[in-house]
């Protein structure tokens, strides 16, 4: 487990499935900014027996100190590169608390620390300014506009593409620690 001041991060499991579909599969819960996209049960449980290997990876349950589960974050380093995307989503009750920007500082410092990579990227609506907020205040870096890049809600949507390099992180924002059993 990664361990924040406020929130914790743990490796998703399959006694997670139940959550990972109603968060995953409730609109309200995704927002405006991300694609609607259902999943089965079945393929939650298809995906932890059978992960795909194009990218390597790891998605963690981001929750509070008192073990409440509030939202999801991954990374995907994808092979032959020297870089890594992360993604993030809390419950919309949880938003505007600093928790998703604990969570993302938490996943930066686990990459940078147990990864040789050289960035690590992550991407926002536009007209998301709550995800680019968690972003800027996690360290990130606005590179610029990745047009039409997601189909959402009827339309090609924009993006912006932000980004930290290792030089710029220089050391752990959130003191990570792992749990020991």
């Amino acid at each position: 487990m990664l361990e924040g001041k406020n929130v914790n991060l743990r490796v998703a499991e399959r006694d997670d499935i139940d959550f990972l579909v109603e968060f995953t599969n409730d609109i309200d819960i995704n927002g405006e900014y991300i694609p609607i996209e259902q999943t089965a049960r079945s393929e939650w449980m298809e995906a932890f027996d059978n992960p795909v290997n194009f990218a390597e990876g790891k998605m963690f349950i981001i929750q509070k100190k008192d073990g409440t589960r509030i939202g999801l974050t991954n990374h995907r380093l994808i092979k032959h590169y020297e870089w890594t995307e992360i993604t993030y989503g809390l419950s919309p009750n949880e938003r505007g608390k600093g928790y998703g920007t604990e969570a993302v500082q938490l996943v930066v410092d686990y990459l940078f620390l147990s990864k040789d990579l050289a960035r690590i990227q992550a991407i926002a609506d536009v007209r998301n300014k709550a995800s680019q907020r968690v972003l800027e205040k996690a360290g990130f870096q606005k590179e610029g506009t990745i047009r039409k890049c997601l189909f959402n809600r009827g339309e090609l949507r924009d993006y912006y593409l932000y980004s930290i390099l290792r030089e710029e992180w220089k050391e752990p924002r959130i003191l990570t620690r792992t749990e020991k059993k």
